[in-house]
């Protein structure tokens, strides 16, 4: 996808006056600033609200049910990986707190999400937890955005401290290792292998 780097990479070279690709990228690692810059503009960042109910339906019905139910865990690790701007990790938080409402004393914890993404301009917005009326309105029902946000002026939306308590988030380029994360129970990887070719 070379017109992709090409087209991503154009107001950079710009901004810096590089004359080429190849400029830009010799430079990339001694020039302050420029790789964030880089990994800012090359990743997709395009995320929603329960992005492909499938995976959700199945947290919500199969696996919350067999883990905590049938196999009595104390509590649950999920990663969500590549979590852009914070939807998808908050979405299944969502589901958390929905599970627990309908089964009150079946988490003896709450469960811990860890959410990386290799951006971190990504990950400072995603920490914020608020979000436009547009991105309120991908994905979410009414009573989603009426249960689990607060409005602020300007229709802005922030979600409740209930939801976003249980979300950690970390910078990660899922090519490095990630043993340093521990052990899960449960992993979300679907913003990345969506991109790949089956």
């Amino acid at each position: 996808k070379q017109y992709l780097v090409a087209n991503r990479m154009r107001c950079i070279m710009e901004d810096y006056k590089f004359a080429s690709l190849s400029a830009l990228v010799s430079r990339i690692q001694s020039m302050p600033g420029l790789k964030e810059k880089v990994i800012d503009a090359m990743t997709t960042n395009e995320t929603f609200w329960f992005r492909d109910a499938a995976p959700f339906d199945a947290l919500r019905d199969v696996v919350l049910p067999r883990l905590l139910i049938e196999e009595r865990r104390p509590s649950l690790r999920i990663w969500s990986a590549a979590c852009s701007s914070g939807q998808e990790p908050y979405s299944i938080s969502m589901v958390f707190e929905e599970f627990k409402q309908r089964n009150p004393g079946i988490l003896l914890r709450d469960p811990e999400i860890v959410a990386t993404d290799i951006s971190m301009s990504m990950l400072n917005n995603a920490r914020q937890a608020e979000y436009d009326s547009l991105s309120v309105s991908r994905g979410l029902s009414k009573m989603r955005r009426r249960q689990f946000f607060d409005e602020l002026p300007a229709s802005r939306y922030r979600l409740k401290r209930s939801i976003t308590q249980r979300v950690t988030f970390k910078q990660l380029n899922l090519k490095d290792t990630y043993a340093s994360l521990g052990r899960f129970d449960i992993v979300f990887c679907r913003n990345v292998l969506i991109y790949f070719a089956a």
